[in-house]
């Protein structure tokens, strides 16, 4: 049997809701419901788990750590461990202000692009992770704290545009977990093609 993980970086806590920084989260969730997937705590890893039994002999963990953001690596790590998966066997979802909002880009490699969350997963788990970055950018207005900036909530035209966009974040997901990096990153990134951040 195959096992792999579905990531999703974000901070636990209602006070945290529907912040920039936990589009990751809002992400998962929408891909969770859409495949009829229950979470389920796993105190032992500091995790939401939902198992998708995607088809015989493949199983998709995905992952909420309930860590902070911070921390995310340490709960990814130890599911990684257990499962004895490498860094390859994990896709990380979260949120990225070097792309636009309403914008996906799939990547391979790269520097954490100053986002906690990733520093963390490169920290305990290592590079090799293929990464699903979902913009919030750009930052609005620009002179504005970058921690006030990604902890503070989305504006009802951002969370309008997300809502009319999650349809495309959870089957670019999908197309992630179904025909592997290279061809998401054909398929989903092309609209970034002037986009000089192709790391």
């Amino acid at each position: 049997m195959s096992i792999a993980l579905v990531a999703a970086l974000g901070n636990p806590g209602r006070e945290y809701e529907k912040t920039r920084h936990n589009l990751g989260f809002i992400v998962i969730d929408a891909f969770a419901q859409k495949h009829g997937l229950a979470w389920q705590l796993h105190p032992q890893f500091d995790a939401q788990v939902a198992r998708w039994e995607k088809s015989r002999g493949v199983t998709w963990l995905l992952v909420k750590p309930q860590t902070f953001m911070n921390e995310s690596g340490t709960a990814i790590a130890s599911l990684a461990r257990f499962y004895k998966l490498e860094p390859a066997n994990v896709i990380a979802v979260y949120d990225d202000l070097n792309i636009e909002l309403g914008r996906v880009k799939v990547t391979t490699t790269g520097s954490d692009g100053g986002h906690n969350g990733v520093a963390s997963l490169l920290s305990h788990l290592g590079d090799g992770f293929t990464r699903y970055r979902i913009g919030i950018g750009p930052k609005s207005p620009p002179q504005m704290d970058l921690k006030d900036f990604v902890l503070g909530k989305l504006s009802p035209p951002e969370l309008s545009l997300i809502e009319k966009t999650l349809l495309y974040y959870t089957d670019g997901l999908g197309l992630l977990i179904d025909s592997g990096a290279a061809q998401a990153m054909n398929q989903l990134n092309r609209r970034d093609k002037n986009d000089p951040d192709q790391t």
